[in-house]
């Protein structure tokens, strides 16, 4: 039997923190409006089923009314948009005040100039501890190719560095 090892909350974040993420805006049309919160972890899930994954924080305000609405778009953000990451991850403020969007074929909020965007239906949700996990059934999506992502790198926005090519070699 093993010893009884610990993790704090804080070693887990410094340490994964080291995982560079991008960054993401989930929206959705809901009775109330517009709403809509910033997500860095949102990944793929399936490609047959086409499925993505994001886990809202269980404090989460904003989740229960994208929940409610059944469904939603993942609006993920070119380096450009490091103001509407934070814009969207404050609370109790109109976090769509000034922002230009148009709608999804699901009637979703599509942030204009977003990177790409994936709109979904709820598929299912799990326990995940202090957030739960969030798949969504893929229904529409689209990219444009001439943005760099946002990215979140060690508790900050990071950007993209160009990657040296190695002719001639057998790396």
């Amino acid at each position: 039997m093993s010893p009884e090892l610990s993790v704090t909350p804080q070693q887990l974040r410094n340490v994964l923190g080291h995982f560079a993420t991008g960054l993401t805006i989930i929206t959705a049309a809901t009775q109330g409006g517009p709403a809509g919160f910033t997500c860095q972890s949102f990944a793929s899930l399936s490609l047959d089923p086409a499925l993505v994954t994001f886990s809202p924080a269980r404090t989460s305000s904003t989740w229960p009314l994208l929940r409610a609405a059944g469904r939603f778009t993942i609006n993920i953000l070119p380096a450009e948009h490091q103001h509407l990451s934070a814009q969207f991850a404050r609370s109790g403020a109109d976090k769509f005040a000034g922002v230009e969007y148009t709608n999804s074929p699901l009637g979703n909020p599509i942030l204009d100039q977003a990177l790409a965007w994936v709109d979904c239906e709820l598929h299912q949700e799990y326990d995940g501890g202090d957030h739960t996990i969030v798949v969504g059934s893929v229904r529409a999506l689209e990219a444009r190719s001439e943005a760099e992502p946002l990215l979140f790198y060690k508790g900050a926005y990071a950007g993209v560095a160009p990657v040296p090519v190695l002719i001639g070699t057998n790396a």
